[in-house]
């Protein structure tokens, strides 16, 4: 049984941020130059066969001009404007089938889910976007160490470039109202959702549960799980480079965008995470500067709080939007 620094601790836990110089204007580059490329986000129908929802097959311009894929599901004959939730997915998985995303529009909201480039092997989610950039260096399989010699060429650089791109697309929709979008997401969707909350000023909300690629430094100290175990193996073969590595993921590290965020938050733990340590996520929840709530599961794994925790989110969620 994997058990983290103790509950007493953790409550008080807030470690100093590894911010890297120049941390604000790498990523004011890195938008600025995605914002070059025309967003052009095209919503086709899709005939899922879901009576009471309306489908669109989603595809907008993310990173460096590639097309991501996604779905934008919401209740059919909706009036709207409606609030949209923009769903990021965790590690291994895509956007899936249209199906699987049906809690949102049945509360009565719209969701956008982000398909993940160059991931959706997972059974569950399967994906349909490419990653067209490759890296410029060694690599351990896997995606955790693509690019990872250079801030500019990470492929979590592109992920998160893209996750912000998603938001720009869910507001371009008709029947989206721009001014309530939510962002979510569990473990890499966590970190992406938590990425989202510090570049994206004007969100209504994040749902952040166990979020992977947060206080990656200590993390890599107390885990050997995958994927941060991806990391290890590869600083296990590249010692000379271990350096290099971690500065490169201090520019994508979850506490130093939780400290820019302002939307309220409601983020989830769990005490016996073996993938994302709960210190890790309790950082997280610590330094992040807008209004928040954390729920803690003592008894879970990486699963978190599960279906318990979207009933959270939904009661969080009807505070806010109604």
């Amino acid at each position: 049984m994997f058990v983290d620094l103790p509950l007493d601790q953790l409550h008080a836990y807030r470690p100093a941020l590894a911010e890297p110089e120049g941390f604000d204007t790498f990523w004011e580059r890195t938008l600025a130059e995605a914002r070059t490329t025309d967003l052009d986000a095209v919503f086709t129908p899709y005939e899922a066969g879901l009576g009471r929802v309306h489908t669109d097959d989603v595809e907008f311009a993310g990173f460096g001009g590639h097309r991501i894929r996604g779905w934008l599901l919401a209740p059919r004959d909706a009036a709207g404007p409606l609030p949209c939730v923009v769903q990021y997915v965790g590690y291994n998985g895509g956007r899936g089938l249209p199906h699987n995303w049906l809690l949102w529009p049945s509360v009565g909201y719209a969701v956008l889910v982000m398909d993940t480039r160059g991931q959706g092997w997972s059974q569950q989610t399967p994906g349909a976007t490419a990653d067209p950039a490759g890296g410029t260096g060694p690599e351990a399989p896997g995606m955790m160490t693509k690019g990872i010699l250079s801030p500019d060429d990470y492929y979590y650089r592109r992920l998160y470039t893209d996750a912000v791109r998603a938001v720009a697309a869910a507001r371009a929709h008709p029947l989206v109202d721009p001014e309530r979008i939510v962002v979510s997401g569990g473990s890499q969707g966590g970190g992406m959702a938590l990425a989202a909350a510090g570049l994206v000023p004007d969100l209504t909300a994040a749902l952040v549960d166990v979020p992977f690629m947060t206080h990656i430094r200590r993390a890599l100290e107390i885990t050997d799980a995958d994927p941060y175990g991806e990391l290890a193996r590869f600083c296990a073969g590249q010692r000379h480079l271990t350096d290099q590595v971690l500065t490169t993921l201090d520019h994508f590290d979850g506490l130093n965008f939780a400290a820019r965020a302002q939307a309220p938050a409601l983020f989830s733990t769990a005490l016996r995470d073996e993938i994302t340590p709960t210190s890790c996520g309790f950082a997280a929840y610590h330094h992040y500067a807008g209004e928040k709530e954390l729920k803690v599961w003592p008894f879970n794994g990486h699963e978190g709080g599960g279906t318990h925790q979207q009933a959270e989110q939904i009661t969080f969620l009807r505070r806010l939007l109604g």
